[in-house]
């Protein structure tokens, strides 16, 4: 005993410092011990203890409560596998057995493979209650060691993923059911598209035979000619336009982004628009690119879009005034292309709800045709391709329509296209031969309009078949140089048709031009990707009908010199 009293006090200091650490021990494991007490005693899942061997040893509250053993049923008489999904155990362990080529024997030991060798497993499997019935958990396996790193057992905790499973089986239906409404959906924009273009070819290609015919139709009926076919392809532009919107809806419309000369797009743009712009009065620029500009994206679509702008910017413009096309390097990745009009310009709340569907924004009442949609498909159309599309405007001045697409490199020309077309140009200059073209087409009104077309080529004879199966004998027996072809036909479809024509040795040289309303972007890529030479939509444009027909004969030709030279050789 110190006699000092200043040793006596921290004596005493570290006396009460020493109690105070021991009693924040004791409150610790109290505190350690309620917490196990509480996990080990917790309803809301499953703790299942095992020996080295995978004898349960412990059986808490929530395995109770979830598989409806008692404790003392379990502990010391069974293991894990035991009630789980026998089937479900054996795919796991031949699932082990591929993974980390090891053999492994069936049972607890596929269940506790991996947590043997250190690694922590998490897996889904179905337990087997008391009673027979089943629900799946998800289960996480970690092994027990001691100080010496030995196995001493096996801790599983378990939860039950019903009501994941539930939600999962409940999404997975909402999906099936979305994509079932999204195939119907589609399956009825085509059907819709095929029927309404259907009436619309004939009334648009006979108005054009009438119009170009011989003698030339009367000033009277030139007037009552004109609106037909005014009325007509406004409501082609119509159908088009809303199937477009559908399709970009829904998700289903299908772009080919690539790199395309932008100065090629405007020019072909220019040569469309022009005659609308000298019609009206209306003086229009383009823009002089001096620099090759390539841009990634899908060359259909950009010219629509372009189109678009510059038939809005013509329409909606002033008399006698101007539209200026010009483009500028909006960053070293991004080029603007900008159509500026002189019309009477937007105010801000106009230019609001500009990209609103069906908003003619007050357009309907100054006699200008439009279907309201227009601007919205363009909006839909360039974000799709990665690009921007805005305005600005000011009111009595005009407005500036522009949109941004992303600069690419150039592509590689592909060797000898050039020289192929140089030789398909020279044949149809110099090879005025009688040709063949068979039609196999099932509605009159088609074959006759096609009939008339081809009574203007003296140079063409036409057969026609009905069907696909007349038209595949026709075929074989005649050789025709080219065969037009409907895709809905009685009996088999000219995809069928077409392709057991390609599989014949005596027909597989044939060009086989499709001619059909299935007008849909996704109709006529699988037309192309199914072999056609072409892909032609109803109403049939006479000007491009021919071309292509041209085209067709041109293939033809050079088919029929290289089978000859071939043969002689």
């Amino acid at each position: 005993m110190l006699e000092n009293g200043n040793d006596s006090f921290i004596l005493s200091d570290v006396g009460a410092v020493d109690g105070i650490a021991e009693m924040r021990r004791q409150n610790a494991l109290l505190k350690t011990g309620a917490l196990q007490n509480a996990i080990l005693t917790s309803a809301n899942f499953s703790i299942i203890a095992t020996d080295e061997k995978g004898i349960i040893q412990l059986f808490n509250v929530g395995a109770e409560r979830m598989l409806g053993y008692l404790a003392a049923d379990v502990v010391n008489k069974i293991n894990p596998s035991d009630i789980h999904d026998p089937a479900e155990v054996m795919a796991r362990a031949q699932a082990l057995s591929l993974e980390l080529s090891t053999p492994i024997t069936p049972g607890f030991e596929a269940l506790a493979f991996k947590a043997s060798r250190g690694i922590e497993d998490i897996y889904e499997l179905t337990y087997i209650c008391k009673d027979g019935s089943r629900f799946p958990a998800i289960v996480s396996i970690t092994a027990l060691r001691d100080d010496y790193d030995d196995i001493l057992g096996y801790l599983l905790i378990g939860i039950d993923n019903s009501v994941r499973k539930q939600v999962e089986l409940e999404l997975h239906n909402v999906i099936a059911i979305a994509e079932k409404a999204n195939l119907a959906k589609s399956e009825f924009l085509s059907s819709m598209s095929h029927e309404l273009r259907t009436p619309l070819s004939a009334i648009l290609g006979f108005a054009q035979l009438i119009e170009s015919g011989s003698p030339s139709p009367t000033v009277s009926q030139k007037r009552s000619i004109d609106q037909i076919l005014k009325a007509g392809w406004y409501l082609l532009e119509l159908i088009n336009e809303i199937l477009d919107l559908a399709l970009i809806e829904s998700g289903k419309l299908l772009l080919s982004l690539e790199p395309i000369s932008l100065a090629e797009v405007v020019r072909e743009c220019q040569a469309m628009i022009e005659p609308q712009a000298q019609k009206r009065g209306i003086h229009i620029t383009f823009p002089q690119f001096e620099i090759p500009c390539f841009v990634k994206a899908d060359r259909t679509r950009v010219k629509q879009v372009l189109i678009n702008l510059l038939s809005n910017a013509i329409k909606y413009n002033r008399k006698d005034g101007t539209v200026v096309v010009d483009w500028t390097a909006h960053s070293s990745e991004r080029i603007r292309i900008c159509v500026k009009d002189t019309g009477a310009g937007l105010s801000p709340e106009k230019l609001a709800k500009l990209f609103q569907p069906f908003n003619r924004l007050g357009q309907e009442t100054n006699g200008e045709e439009g279907t309201g949609i227009g601007l919205v498909v363009c909006k839909r159309l360039i974000e799709l391709m990665g690009g921007v599309i805005g305005v600005e405007s000011t009111v009595g001045e005009g407005s500036v329509f522009w949109i941004e697409l992303n600069l690419t490199a150039e592509p590689q020309p592909a060797a000898g296209i050039a020289k192929h077309t140089a030789v398909a140009q020279t044949q149809v200059q110099s090879n005025a031969q009688l040709h063949t073209l068979l039609y196999v087409e099932d509605n009159p009104a088609n074959l006759m309009l096609v009939e008339d077309l081809i009574a203007r080529r003296p140079d063409i004879r036409l057969m026609s078949a009905n069907n696909g199966n007349q038209g595949i004998e026709i075929a074989r027996a005649s050789q025709p140089d080219v065969i037009l072809m409907d895709i809905n036909l009685p009996g088999i479809s000219g995809i069928k048709a077409m392709r057991i024509l390609a599989k014949d040795p005596a027909t597989a040289h044939i060009p086989v031009i499709a001619l059909s309303a299935n007008a849909i972007p996704r109709d006529i890529e699988k037309g192309l990707e199914a072999g056609f030479f072409r892909y032609l939509t109803k109403p049939i444009k006479v000007n491009e009908f021919m071309d292509t027909l041209d085209e067709a004969l041109n293939f033809a030709r050079i088919q029929s010199a290289g089978a000859n030279k071939e043969g002689n050789a």
